[in-house]
This record gives C-alpha cells, structure tokens and sequence, in this order.
C-alpha cells in the first residue's frame, strides 16, 4: 500500500496513467496541468499539492509538494481529504463533486467539461494504485 497524497503515490499514479490504453485514447487532444490538492486537516497540517502534467494522453511529470510556488498550473482543484478518498473509491465522480460544490476548481471548466472521457479514465487510474488513506 502506498500512502496517498505522497510522492510516492504521484509517481505510481503517473505509471498507471502512461500503462493505461483507454486514458491515452480518451486524452489524445488533452493538454494541460493540474494540482490536485488535498486542504489542510487534522492529518494534513498544510494543504498537499499533487501535480500532474498530462499531455497528450500521457502523464509528463508527476510529485506531491507542500509548497504550492513550485509550479503554475491551468489548472487547481481542492478539496478535503474525505472527497478524495471517494473519488479514488469510486464512490464519487469529480465532475459531479464541481458541479456540487464538494470540490474547488480554479481554471477553464468549459474544457474539463469536455474532455468526461478523459476525466473519468484519469479516476480508473487512480484506483488502481494501492492507496492508503490516513485513518
């Protein structure tokens, strides 16, 4: 098991993103980079940024960071770490946690609105690392 929102978890989460056939067809025309942030709670003493730079269908780069001047994303999407854990479970869809509210999005929605497929294989992704969560 992999403790989420780690380094580690990030670069396993960026090899089963570049393994992955159905993602690399789903995001063929995507472009863009993403912190995934998991706010501060009582596991996390400051927010967690996990970067991803997907280009392509691919996955370019990956880290978590406590420090979120060392990139500039298009895109930043928050939430707390009960929302993530969902969404890795599959019990939560992240287009349907924007939509209501139960995550943060700074960046151009129109576009994340139009790449569903995309999105949705970038979550089969991050279920197949063996992720533990902070009990």
């Amino acid at each position: 098991m992999i403790e989420f929102a780690t380094d580690e978890w990030a670069k396993a989460f960026m090899e089963h993103i570049n393994q992955s056939e159905a993602y690399a067809e789903a995001a063929k025309t995507w472009e863009g980079d993403f912190f995934f942030i998991v706010e501060a709670d009582e596991f996390y003493p400051e927010p967690v940024q996990i970067y991803v730079d997907l280009w392509h269908g691919k996955c370019r780069e990956a880290f978590a960071t406590t420090d979120p001047s060392v990139k500039e994303p298009v895109f930043r999407m928050s939430g707390p770490l009960e929302n993530w854990r969902r969404v890795i479970e599959k019990k939560l869809d992240p287009l349907q946690g924007l939509l209501t509210r139960q995550f943060k999005l700074e960046g151009d929605m129109v576009k994340i609105m139009r790449a569903v497929k995309a999105a949705q294989e970038l979550v089969n992704c991050t279920a197949l690392v063996p992720t533990e969560f902070p009990e």
